[in-house]
C-alpha cells in the first residue's frame, strides 16, 4: 500500500472518528438523530444508542423497572429514546389511558413493530388486527360470551375440571405431604377448560405430570415475541442462532408444534361437521363467519383464531389465579375473611348445581374485591403498546407525533401512589368495598380488562372461572408456600411466574 493511500485512509478514519465524536456530543443521552421532546419527563440514556442498553439490562424485571422510572422522574408520563425502537412514550395517567383506549380510540392502532414481533403467534387474529379485520372477529366472538353460556355450560366445565384437579392432584398432595407446582396446575386447568369450551377438544393436561408439548411451544413463542419488542436486531439473531446452536429448539420448531395442534383441531371439526354433528362453540362460530371481504375463513385464519383465543382463555386467567393464591398465602387475615364468605355462601349442593353456583358467586362481594385487588397489583396483561396514526394531545398536555409508539403500564399504574394513594403497593381488597357494596373504578384507573371498544370480551368469563376455582379450592384446602423459592414473573404477553410456585396442601 502506497504512502499516499495510507495517508488518505488515515485522514478518512480521523474524519469519521471526528464525525462520530461530534454526533456523540450532540446526541449525548439519546439515540442518534432523535430529537428531545420538550415537556415530557425523560430518562437519559447513552450517547448514540439512548436507553436501549438500559432496557436490555432490565428486561427480566421490566415492569418493576418502568414503575421505578415513573417514581424516580416523579411523573405519570415519561419517554425514552432507544436506537432501533423508535420514540416510545409511556404513561400511567388514568386520563391518558382512557383517552388512548376510548376517547380517541381510532388514532391508536397495533403498529408495525407489534404486528411483526407477534406475527408468528397471532397472525391476523384479533390481538394483532386493526380496522375491519378486528371488527368482524370481535363481532363473531361476542355472540359466544353471553349470560346463558356463563351460567350453564361454562360453569359446569369449570367445576368439572377443578374437581378433577382436587381429587387427582391436591388430595394426593395433602395425603402424601408432597409439594405441587400450583402455577403449572392452573395453566393446565385453564387450558383444559378453554380448549374444551372453545374448540371441543380434550387436552387432558391435568392428567399428566409432564409439560403439554403444545403449551410448552406456545409459551416459548410468546416469550420470544416479547423479546423482539426490545431487541432491534432480532431478525439477525434468529437467523444466526440455528447455525451456531443447531441442537437447540428453534422458533420455527416451536411454530411447527403450535401450528400442528391448531390444524389438527380444525381438521377434526371439519370431519365432525361432515358427519352431521352440531356445535355452538367458538370454533364453529368462526367457521361460519365471513371476513372483512365477505369470504369464509380459510384454515390459516382459523389457526389464528385458535391461537389468539388460547392466550385470552388460558394465560390471562391462569396467571390471575396464581397471583391470587400467592397473595392469599402472604396475607392470612385476608384469606380467613374470604374463606368465611365462601363457607357462608357455598354448600356442597350448590357446587354441583351450575346455575345456583353462578348466581351465588356473582354476588360474593369480598371474593370479587380480592380478585380485583390481585388484578390491580398483578394485571394479567401488565403493559401494552400502540402506534399513533396522527398527531394528538393527551389530557395531561403531552404532545404525540404521528408514528410515535405509546405504552401504558397497567402494572405501574396499580403501584402508583399518585393514582391509588399512599398504600398503593399494599394488598388491601377492602379498597374495593364501599358501604358494603363493590366499588367500581373507571376504565382508565383500572384497565385490567383493557377499555373502550377493545375492552375484553371475556371479562365475565375470566372472573367467573377464577372465582369458581378460588371458591372450590379454598373451601377444601389450605395452601402454604414452600420455603426458599423465588416468586417472580417472566416478561411475556401476560405475567406468568418465572419459576412456578410450589405449595404444600392441607385439607380443611
Amino acid at each position: 500500500m502506497s504512502t499516499e493511500t495510507l495517508s488518505s485512509l488515515q485522514t478518512l478514519g480521523l474524519a469519521g472518528a471526528a464525525a462520530v465524536a461530534a454526533l456523540a456530543v450532540k446526541y449525548n443521552d439519546r439515540a442518534i438523530f432523535d430529537e428531545h421532546r420538550p415537556g415530557i419527563a425523560y430518562r437519559k440514556g447513552y450517547p448514540l444508542v439512548g436507553g436501549l442498553p438500559i432496557l436490555l439490562k432490565n428486561r427480566s424485571n421490566i415492569h418493576d423497572f418502568l414503575t421505578q422510572n415513573f417514581e424516580e422522574l416523579d411523573a405519570m408520563t415519561t419517554t425514552m429514546s432507544n436506537i432501533g425502537l423508535g420514540r416510545r412514550i409511556s404513561t400511567i395517567d388514568p386520563a391518558n389511558i382512557e383517552h388512548i383506549l376510548k376517547n380517541n380510540f381510532e388514532n391508536y392502532a397495533k403498529g408495525p413493530q407489534f404486528q411483526e414481533a407477534f406475527n408468528d403467534l397471532f397472525g391476523h387474529g384479533i390481538f394483532n388486527a386493526n380496522g375491519a379485520n378486528w371488527k368482524y372477529q370481535r363481532k363473531a366472538a361476542s355472540l359466544i360470551f353471553n349470560v346463558k353460556n356463563f351460567r350453564d355450560e361454562f360453569t359446569r366445565v369449570f367445576v368439572k375440571e377443578i374437581e378433577y384437579a382436587s381429587k387427582n392432584i391436591f388430595d394426593k398432595a395433602a395425603s402424601n405431604r408432597t409439594a405441587v407446582d400450583f402455577h403449572d396446575i392452573m395453566f393446565k386447568f385453564t387450558l383444559d377448560s378453554f380448549v374444551l369450551l372453545g374448540f371441543g377438544v380434550e387436552i387432558n393436561g391435568l392428567k399428566t405430570n409432564k409439560k403439554v408439548p403444545f403449551a410448552e411451544s406456545f409459551d416459548a413463542i410468546q416469550f420470544n415475541s416479547s423479546w423482539r419488542l426490545v431487541f432491534p436486531l432480532w431478525k439477525l439473531a434468529e437467523a444466526v442462532k440455528p447455525i451456531l446452536f443447531p441442537w437447540q429448539t428453534s422458533v420455527k420448531d416451536h411454530i411447527k408444534v403450535v401450528d400442528g395442534f391448531a390444524y389438527d383441531v380444525i381438521a377434526k371439526r371439519k370431519r365432525e361437521l361432515a358427519e352431521g354433528q352440531k356445535f355452538k362453540d367458538l370454533l364453529s362460530r368462526f367457521m361460519s363467519t365471513h371476513d372483512e371481504n365477505g369470504e369464509l375463513l380459510d384454515d390459516v385464519s382459523l389457526r389464528d383464531v385458535i391461537l389468539n383465543f388460547i392466550v385470552a382463555g388460558r394465560d390471562t386467567t391462569a396467571v390471575a389465579l396464581s397471583w391470587t393464591f400467592y397473595n392469599l398465602m402472604l396475607h392470612p387475615r385476608i384469606e380467613k375473611k374470604l374463606v368465611e364468605e365462601i363457607q357462608a355462601n357455598i354448600t356442597d349442593d350448590i357446587i354441583n348445581d351450575p346455575i345456583a353456583l353462578y348466581d351465588v358467586i356473582k354476588n360474593m362481594t369480598y371474593a370479587h374485591a380480592v380478585f380485583y385487588e390481585v388484578l390491580r397489583l398483578h394485571p394479567s396483561v401488565p403493559s401494552n403498546l400502540k402506534y399513533a396514526l396522527n398527531d394528538d394531545v393527551w389530557p395531561d398536555g403531552t404532545h404525540i407525533q404521528k408514528g410515535d409508539y405509546v405504552t401504558w403500564s397497567v402494572y405501574g399504574l396499580g403501584r402508583s401512589t399518585k393514582a391509588w394513594g399512599a398504600d398503593a403497593k399494599q394488598f388491601r381488597p377492602e379498597r374495593w368495598i364501599q358501604n358494603g357494596e363493590l366499588r367500581r373504578e373507571s376504565q382508565g384507573q383500572w384497565p385490567a380488562f383493557h377499555a373502550g371498544p377493545r375492552v375484553c370480551l371475556g371479562q365475565q368469563l375470566a372472573t367467573l372461572e377464577s372465582l369458581v376455582a378460588i371458591a372450590t379450592l379454598l373451601k377444601q384446602y389450605k395452601f402454604s408456600l414452600v420455603p426458599e423459592q423465588e416468586i417472580t414473573y417472566i416478561p411475556t404477553v401476560t405475567i406468568p411466574m418465572a419459576n412456578g410456585m410450589n405449595v404444600f396442601v392441607e385439607r380443611r
